[in-house]
């Protein structure tokens, strides 16, 4: 089969398309063939060598997809071959042709959902999940606001904000994108690269500030986000790029707290619990994700350079 191979971390051009050998399923296991997978900007932290927990090399990147079971192994009860179905971590890499998963990490596929759009579940919806309520413990009545509210994690929570009974704030820097965050259910949406949008988004809680904020880019934001917090106000980190200075008073004056998350430290019962209500927002209609481009897998490193570089709009998957 065909797959991305990285042999050495480094820039989006370390990944090369190579044949390999068909995965087998082992115990528990199950081989799933991929019509789409999902990029993550999580996965070109790990391509770089940046990130914390780095894989064994040589790899295939990706975690996310969507595709049809060829194969299982033995102890395997909840699939049949040829279930349709989305996966949410894999052990052999999700940007190739087959994938290798423990059956864990794979769950039945609502069938008005489409293999692209099942590449865009895995990784966006649970860790927009995970930093929404098993993090920040938000309640409904509360205001949320989504930083890169255009992109996959934040469409995402965006949608699950809304449907928990939310008031929910997005920003985006583009209108296409802000357009994006209204149609996801957002009561309000912001342009990031404007100097006063912080000041704006205060005013429309006349003052009292936002209970929770997804911080995707805490390198740049973090500091002016505790200047906007609510009493006993939550920053959950997604994502950061580098260094902060902030200034602590805002923190202690609000009593606001810092959450960092990663979605690795996540329990197996917590992410099984997760995709439950996923599937359930899925199948009723209250989660649907967009894709925003779509790639052949040749073009795995141009997917990396723009799910950095480029403005977020929905998820970008590659077609093997």
């Amino acid at each position: 089969m065909k797959a991305i191979r990285v042999h050495e971390f480094g820039n989006p051009e370390v990944m090369k398309l190579e044949e390999i050998e068909d995965p087998k399923p082992g115990q528990g296991e199950v081989v799933i063939k991929i019509h789409a997978a999902g990029v993550n900007p999580v996965d070109t932290y790990i391509r770089s060598g940046l990130y914390p927990f780095k894989p064994k090399l040589p790899y295939t990147p990706g975690m996310d997809g969507g595709g049809i079971v060829e194969s299982i192994g033995e102890g395997v009860t909840r699939f049949k071959v040829g279930d349709r179905v989305y996966i949410a971590g894999t052990i052999s890499g999700a940007y190739a042709e087959k994938s290798l998963c423990r059956a864990s990490q794979v769950y039945l596929l609502p069938d008005k959902i489409t293999f692209k759009q099942g590449a865009a579940i895995g990784t966006p919806y649970t860790t927009a999940y995970y930093a929404l309520f098993n993090r920040a413990q938000v309640v409904p009545g509360e205001t949320v606001l989504v930083h890169g509210a255009s992109g996959g994690v934040g469409t995402a929570a965006v949608q699950l904000a809304r449907a928990s009974g939310m008031k929910v704030i997005g920003t985006s820097g583009t209108d296409k994108g802000r357009n994006l965050v209204i149609e996801q259910g957002a009561h309000y949406v912001f342009d990031h690269k404007e100097k006063d949008y912080m000041d704006k988004i205060l005013s429309i809680t006349n003052g009292k500030g936002v209970d929770v904020i997804l911080e995707m880019l805490a390198n740049l934001n973090l500091g002016r986000d505790l200047g906007i917090l609510a009493q006993n106000g939550r920053v959950v980190v997604i994502g950061s790029r580098g260094t902060v200075e902030i200034d602590p008073r805002n923190a202690m004056v609000r009593n606001a707290s810092i959450l960092g998350m990663i979605l690795m430290s996540a329990s197996e019962k917590e992410i099984f619990s997760i995709h439950s209500e996923l599937i359930a927002g899925l199948e009723k209609g209250t989660l649907s994700p967009v894709i925003g481009r779509e790639y052949p897998i040749s073009e795995a490193p141009r997917a990396h350079h723009e799910v950095i570089e480029s403005n977020a709009y929905g998820k970008i998957v590659l077609i093997p």
